[in-house]
This record gives C-alpha cells, structure tokens and sequence, in this order.
C-alpha cells in the first residue's frame, strides 16, 4: 500500500512564507507526476502545481510568481515554497502522487490534507 503524507501547514501573517512537505511511501516501483492542490471552503479544489519526476514544473497562473514547486526523487518528497502569502491562499492544501507499482499499473494517491490559514 502507499501512504502520502504533507507536513508543514500552519498558521501564519499574510506577507509571510510557509515550506509545505509531502512525502509519499509503501511499495513504489517509482513516482510519475507529483503534485499540490488546494481547495477553500465554500469553493472547487484547485490545481496549485505539478512536477514531473523529470523537474517540469507547471503552476496556475495566479500563483506562478509566488509559489515554487520542487522534488527530491530518492526521497519520494515534493515540496511547495509559498511566499508573499496572502489571506486568499487559506485552504487545505493536498498533495498527490502518481505512483506506477512493480505490476506496471499507475494510481494516484492523496494525502489527508494540510490547513493553511493566513491573517491579515
């Protein structure tokens, strides 16, 4: 079984920086895209950004400028740089992973959540 599990979520001023952590683990023949989402309450989750295990990365446009994605691949870790944060970046963040098993067969995994509240 894989377990993915975020780290890093918190309270924190707006204009300030939060590090998020996601770690995915269990049986992993390897990982294809990792990626975050987020999602507020009263609204739709949204795509945050993703990275490819080659280091492509790609970010809804709104956020380009102040969020930074990044993995390390031996340690099946992706994380999310967010600075400048804003009151409107409060939501649960998700992480996920596209793990392919030693079968050949691909699943994504979510993690449980992480709250992120910024105040103004």
């Amino acid at each position: 079984q894989v377990r993915v599990v975020e780290s890093g979520g918190g309270l924190v001023q707006a204009g300030g920086s939060l590090r998020l952590s996601c770690e995915a683990s269990g049986i992993i023949f390897s990982i294809n895209d990792m990626g975050w989402c987020r999602q507020a309450p009263g609204e739709q989750r949204e795509l945050v950004a993703i990275i490819t295990s080659g280091g492509v990365t790609n970010y809804a446009d709104s956020l380009k400028d102040r969020f930074t994605i990044a993995r390390a691949n031996a340690k099946n870790t992706v994380y999310l740089q967010m600075n400048s944060l804003k009151t409107k970046d409060s939501a649960i963040y998700y992480c996920y992973a596209d793990v392919r098993s030693y079968s050949g067969s691909s699943l994504r995994y979510w993690g449980q959540g992480t709250q992120i509240t910024v105040s103004s």
